[in-house]
């Protein structure tokens, strides 16, 4: 058997009315789901540095090692040159 031909379009059933669907929202959860979401783009000329994921992860997880590093040298000398000032 063949099957009947589908219509093309936005066109509701029959037996469904445009009233029982309520108003109807455009977007309604379009920022909550931009707030919930990971996804960073790349610029095109960082896209070439990293080329997938590990890459990206790698490189930050090195900058905040290197960021922690810089913070810890930088409390220690405020802190000597403070005490070699009182002595």
């Amino acid at each position: 058997m063949k099957r009947g031909s589908r219509k093309a379009g936005d066109e509701l059933r029959p037996e469904y009315r445009r009233s029982d669907f309520g108003k109807l929202v455009r977007g309604k959860y379009a920022a909550r789901a931009a707030r919930e979401t990971n996804v960073v783009v790349l610029e095109p000329e960082l896209a070439e540095a990293f080329p997938n994921a590990k890459a990206v992860n790698e490189a930050l997880r090195g900058l905040l090692d290197v960021a922690a590093t810089t913070a810890r040298l930088t409390r220690r000398s405020t802190g000597r040159a403070k005490q070699q000032r009182a002595g």
